[in-house]
């Protein structure tokens, strides 16, 4: 499961009026979150295990609780390492394109994603900003593409750290990716 015991007695505000019990909940929210799944798989899944729930109600439950979730293991987390790898992906998004950033660390852990409708210097530099913002301090080493923009932001920024735009090097960055291109394959 998500959380421990301890938590669920401190918080079972979060779960009043809810029919089903927390560890479903929490069950239901973590298979749509951690696998590409739909409401609908995971009420057929729930529904072979004897837990008759519509996949409405799981929507709910994901739409709710799935950020809260997120924000106690952001907590919990112990701390990215000190290379990051950045990259950006186009997305359509109602017709329109828009560039998701993205940066993970060397464990390929996601440490950072950042959704723009451009791709200039002012655009990366911000991103950079909230890099150092939410990691606490300058990672040794930035690995991305040849992208100007990544250029601009690292003179500004973080000049002290080590840039790296070898080819192939940004693998783990563009793999990244993958799992945002898969469920926006799905959606089609």
């Amino acid at each position: 499961m998500l959380v421990g015991n301890s938590w669920m007695s401190r918080s079972t505000t979060l779960y009043k009026r809810h029919r089903f019990p927390p560890e479903i909940i929490q069950y239901a929210v973590w298979l749509y979150h951690r696998f590409n799944l739909s409401h609908r798989d995971i009420e057929e899944l729930l529904a072979e295990r004897g837990v008759v729930v519509s996949y409405e109600s799981i929507q709910l439950w994901c739409n709710k609780l799935g950020p809260h979730y997120a924000r106690r293991l952001k907590r919990r987390h112990q701390g990215f390492g000190d290379t990051f790898y950045i990259d950006e992906v186009f997305v359509k998004i109602n017709g329109e394109q828009h560039y998701l950033w993205r940066a993970v660390d060397q464990d390929s852990k996601v440490v950072d994603v950042f959704l723009q409708a451009k791709r200039d210097g002012a655009t990366a530099k911000r991103f950079f900003k909230r890099l150092l913002r939410n990691h606490g301090g300058e990672p040794r080493r930035i690995v991305t593409d040849k992208l100007r923009s990544y250029c601009v932001a690292h003179r500004e920024i973080i000049p002290e750290s080590i840039h790296d735009t070898e080819r192939y090097a940004n693998n783990r960055a563009e793999q990244s990716h993958e799992s945002t291109r898969i469920r926006e394959r799905g959606m089609r």
